[in-house]
């Protein structure tokens, strides 16, 4: 079987444009929505991922203090970030999110090797470790500061943090994200503070110093953006590595055949809850990385459902 460029239900193939005339029917979009949330959160259940006790636990924390006092009052947020997202009417920006974001990124880790007999705990260990070892296998030059672009909740920061922590004596890691509500969880889950901070700022310009970090990472996060958001934040990432540092996204493979033969019923529901999908899959992030002056642009299949896709600053 030839694989695509990218799913036939992404773009502005056919198929595509029938999902796209569904989903901005509002009614049906309304019903599609909450039958996206529903299919998790059962899913997530059935697979042993303790959904809404997880949720119950964090807001019974009495964090919502963190919130106010992680917020960066500069902070304008983009057009794109408050558009609805993942089935929550205000994106990103509301606790609903930040409270579901940990059992929903269980319930993905499942999905990756959903044929395997794994508990949800295996899953995402596997998820990080296999984003890790393509790291630790195209990135020689020693990395110390550290920057996770998109950090949600914290668990991307967190593993890749003791991944390198584990490695050598000395790692400083930021975590950066747009949403003061997904940083005051990340915060808690943090409790012994094995994070230098929690940054709430605008990836398209963090007011970080040039030159200041060697590796930044961004996982799983460039299918919710525009792609202009994108090449900016390549742009600022650009700036903020040292001579010689990395940046490493890993993200959904258009070309993975799990994503390319994903039942209707479930590329729907994605779209449905992803607005900028057609963005995502039709874009050339390695041609883009190029553009704005990244070198050795390379991209692996980092396990079944993504890939990884590094770039080197000269």
């Amino acid at each position: 079987m030839t694989l695509q460029s990218k799913p036939a239900w992404a773009g502005d193939d056919f198929l595509s444009r029938c999902v796209n005339l569904l989903i901005q029917t509002q009614p049906v979009y309304a019903v599609m929505k909450q039958q996206a949330r529903q299919v998790l959160i059962k899913t997530a259940e059935r697979n042993g991922v303790p959904w809404r006790k997880r949720v119950e636990e964090l807001a019974a924390a009495e964090i919502e203090q963190s919130a106010a006092q992680l917020t960066n009052q500069k902070v304008s947020y983009p057009d794109y970030y408050q558009v609805p997202f993942h089935a929550y009417e205000h994106g990103n920006l509301c606790w609903q999110a930040a409270f579901e974001a940990e059992p929903a990124t269980h319930a993905m880790a499942l999905r990756v090797w959903k044929d395997e007999p794994l508990t949800w705990e295996e899953a995402q260990a596997r998820l990080r470790g296999s984003f890790h070892q393509v790291l630790d296998q195209n990135i020689q030059q020693p990395v110390q500061d550290i920057l996770d672009i998109g950090c949600s909740i914290g668990l991307s920061t967190i593993a890749l943090h003791r991944f390198y922590q584990n490695r050598q004596q000395q790692v400083r890691t930021v975590g950066l994200d747009l949403s003061p509500y997904m940083l005051a969880v990340a915060q808690y889950r943090d409790g012994d503070r094995e994070i230098s901070q929690w940054i709430h700022a605008n990836a398209e310009a963090t007011e970080l110093p040039d030159c200041s970090l060697d590796l930044i990472t961004i996982q799983f996060v460039l299918h919710e953006l525009p792609r202009y958001a994108t090449i900016a934040i390549f742009q600022e990432a650009l700036r903020l590595l040292r001579p010689g540092g990395h940046l490493a996204i890993v993200d959904n493979n258009p070309q993975s055949p799990v994503i390319q033969n994903l039942p209707p019923v479930l590329f729907t529901l994605m779209k449905s809850t992803e607005p900028w999908s057609d963005d995502y899959y039709t874009f050339n992030v390695e041609a883009a990385l190029e553009s704005v002056g990244f070198e050795q642009v390379k991209t692996v299949a980092s396990d079944p459902r993504h890939r990884t896709i590094l770039g080197h600053k000269p």
